[in-house]
């Protein structure tokens, strides 16, 4: 295999970037399935919110000449998202990376592995979402395989550059810009009615009532009664 790198994608609109920074990641858990990022890939930097272009790199490890080169390639806004070939014992991630993204202006820095370094990476306040830490890591070995902007997998989701990459302190959820401003717009009526429903529930009210959960739950234990 050789090393592919691909041009800059599309910026992401700044309406969407708006948009997506004003909702909660966990309102849009309720409207999708997919895009979620295997929770074991989970924030390291607390508290976190990151709103980015996905600017991707698959390396083969231990190798991080491509990490090297991704991260002088960054433009603000963009959020670094590595595949590391299911490696869970090097860290292509560290201060100086870290240091290199949030020069460029970065978002913040996604990884399917571990990172090193994480006192310093915290002190940044830079986003660092990965699998844990490690003491191990990665070097400048320059063997020829990888991929710079091209597809990849992370945390079992499919990511392409210039995706919608969203982060809290609950994960990370990887969307095309069309997905990702569709569920921004189904997210703000569902985010609109919370303050009631705290309210309903702080009188003494039943989440079951508002939800309509009891409904269905009567619906299915007279229909069970009827087959019986």
């Amino acid at each position: 295999m050789a090393i592919e790198i691909h041009p800059m994608p599309h910026a992401l609109p700044e309406d969407l970037r708006h948009a997506l920074a004003e909702v909660s990641l966990a309102t849009i858990g309720h409207l999708l399935e997919e895009g979620f990022v295997d929770p074991g890939v989970r924030a390291l930097v607390t508290p976190a919110k990151m709103v980015g272009r996905a600017i991707t790199v698959r390396t083969t490890p231990p190798d991080s000449a491509l990490v090297h080169a991704a991260a002088a390639m960054l433009e603000p806004g963009d959020t670094l998202v590595i595949d590391i070939g299911g490696d869970g014992r090097h860290a292509c991630v560290g201060e100086m990376v870290a240091l290199a993204a949030r020069c460029r202006g970065a978002a913040g820095i996604v990884v399917d592995g571990v990172c090193t370094d994480i006192v310093e990476i915290r002190a940044m306040g830079l986003p660092v979402f990965a699998r844990g830490t490690s003491l191990l890591t990665t070097k400048l070995l320059g063997l020829r395989s990888g991929t710079i902007n091209g597809a990849i997998t992370c945390g079992g989701v499919i990511v392409r550059p210039g995706d919608a990459v969203l982060g809290d302190d609950n994960g990370v959820l990887i969307l095309p810009p069309e997905i990702a401003r569709w569920a921004a717009e189904e997210a703000r009526p569902r985010e609109a009615w919370e303050p009631g429903l705290r309210e309903h529930l702080r009188g003494g009210g039943s989440l079951a009532e508002w939800s309509g959960a009891d409904r269905m739950v009567a619906q299915a234990t007279d229909s069970g009664r009827a087959r019986r």
